[in-house]
């Protein structure tokens, strides 16, 4: 069974920073294509931080760009967003995802996704 598991959210301050992670089991990580959503309170889910073709061209989201990293751990199976300076605007449950084939930056495409980790940006 393909499973992917997050960890990491929680609350932290305006202009600090967190670390999501996200633990596969079930499939060998280092072959998909991997990416983050987050959904808002009252608002669509959207595309974060993705790999949307097979040659790696990772999308940003304009609002996250220069401050969100993804990365990529093979050998514990493992992917992580790093966001810093973060803003109350990030406030939403991330979800982390996976596909083998298709793009990772369309949630209709996904073969896999998480359960998703509230992330709360709030003073």
């Amino acid at each position: 069974q393909l499973k992917l598991v997050e960890s990491g959210g929680g609350l932290v301050q305006p202009g600090g920073s967190l670390r999501l992670s996200c633990a596969a089991s079930g499939f060998n990580l280092a072959q998909y294509k991997i990416g983050w959503f987050r959904q808002a309170p009252g608002k669509e889910r959207e595309a974060v931080v993705c790999i949307s073709s097979s040659d790696g061209t990772t999308y940003h989201a304009d609002s996250v760009k220069g401050r969100f990293t993804m990365s990529k751990d093979n050998a514990k199976n493992t992917m992580y967003l790093q966001m810093n300076s973060l803003k109350p605007e990030d406030t939403a449950v991330y979800y982390c995802v996976a596909d083998r084939f298709r793009s990772a930056c369309v949630w209709e495409n996904l073969q896999v996704w998480g359960q998703g980790t509230l992330v709360t940006v709030s003073s």
